[in-house]
């Protein structure tokens, strides 16, 4: 079985940006037989800085994410913030994404799992893998039927983060689905000009790689075509022409 690969800009900045990224995808799809799932964000809630770019917001950002989802033939993940977007957001959405500094939160986890979609949980950055259970936990005594966990390393200050990747085979323990952030894993939070994140996206291959190695069942890569002009994560996008050998890495 192949692995799951999600991959996309990390917050919706424009049509034309959404169209050009998804149609790369759609390409490499049919080019290895896979099913990448198309990802961006309608708002950044969590952005440094209150000055950083958040998004469309949501109706806006639905919008042109169904667009995608019509036009393309792409399934569609996204994140939520609040439990009020569970409902909207699953009209158009295949799986909703639950952000790691938000995956304790009871009522945004019952909400997305009342929605009947796939609920996928980043690990957060200040919990252990064996910690995971619990909001696994509160997500299947919701009503979820499928449930994922996502690794993107753990924070000790200082503007860095650090993979265990042990941590891929203990959360396997707790779900089947295991999928590493192989973009946000590379994060230096804080570390750019002192507003946003800073980052190095020459590691995203190892880190999948290394996931790889650990058994994980999928990878998350924020990809753009000029990732030093995006608006949000632009230090640890992928470009959009690199996605595509690294994907073949990782399946053959």
């Amino acid at each position: 079985m192949n692995p799951i690969f999600i991959a996309g800009p990390c917050v919706i900045e424009s049509q034309e940006l959404l169209d050009t990224v998804a149609s790369r995808l759609v390409e490499i799809n049919r080019h290895y037989d896979i099913d990448i799932i198309f990802k961006a964000s309608f708002d950044k809630a969590n952005r440094t800085s209150i000055h950083s770019f958040r998004g469309p917001g949501l109706a806006e950002g639905m919008r042109m994410l169904k667009r995608v989802k019509d036009c393309f033939g792409l399934r569609i993940l996204t994140d939520i913030h609040e439990s009020w977007q569970a409902e909207p957001v699953a009209e158009v959405a295949d799986i909703l994404q639950i952000p790691a500094f938000l995956c304790r939160q009871t009522d945004l986890l019952v909400a997305a799992a009342r929605t009947g979609k796939t609920v996928n949980i980043k690990k957060a950055q200040f919990l252990s893998a064996h910690d995971m259970r619990y909001p696994v936990e509160k997500a299947r005594e919701a009503g979820a039927k499928e449930v994922w966990l996502t690794e993107r390393g753990n924070t000790f200050g200082y503007n860095n983060l650090v993979v265990d990747f042990r941590n891929i085979p203990d959360m396997k323990e707790i779900v089947p689905t295991v999928i590493m952030d192989c973009t946000h894993s590379v994060q230096r939070p804080g570390s750019g000009d002192g507003s946003k994140t800073g980052g190095d996206r020459r590691f995203v291959p190892s880190m999948a790689l290394a996931a790889k190695a650990f058994g994980a069942t999928g990878y998350f890569f924020e990809v753009h075509p000029t990732p030093d002009q995006g608006l949000s994560d632009a230090a640890n996008m992928l470009e959009l022409d690199n996605l595509e050998p690294l994907i073949e890495q990782l399946l053959f």
